[in-house]
């Protein structure tokens, strides 16, 4: 499949480790391609600017700015992906900010890539991100 016609992924994780595992992950899926890839808020912003993405997957705990910070900032681009939230804090006040500023999903981590916590598909050039325990 070409390039055009998978969604574009860009990942924000502070931790190389489970942001390989996580890369491989999502590219053993023929539809997905990770075009992105940062390690701290400041480049997370700079690949939004840079990238076209359908879907970013976002740590909240970054140097140099957090999740929350990246939200905030990302709220005044005119276009914007899909946000899934990846935190080892599921903290309700959090999880509550996240979603005002724009998160579609929040994972809490450490999660089991076997379970396959989410999946997206595209309608009408954008993404939408169902989770997999819904559409049961």
């Amino acid at each position: 499949m070409a390039l055009s016609g998978k969604i574009k992924i860009g990942l924000a994780e502070d931790n190389l480790e489970f942001c390989q595992v996580l890369r491989d992950y999502l590219e053993s899926y023929p539809d997905l391609a990770v075009t992105a890839v940062a390690n701290d808020g400041l480049e997370a912003l700079e690949i939004l600017r840079t990238s076209p993405l359908d879907l970013l997957l976002l740590d909240m705990i970054m140097p140099k700015l957090d999740g929350i910070a990246v939200l905030e900032r990302i709220r005044t681009m005119k276009t914007k992906p899909k946000i899934i939230i990846l935190s080892a804090f599921g903290h309700e006040e959090i999880t509550r900010k996240a979603v005002e500023l724009g998160a579609d999903y929040f994972i809490v981590k450490p999660f089991d890539l076997q379970i396959h916590p989410f999946r997206g598909h595209t309608r009408r050039n954008r993404i939408d991100v169902i989770p997999h325990q819904i559409r049961r």
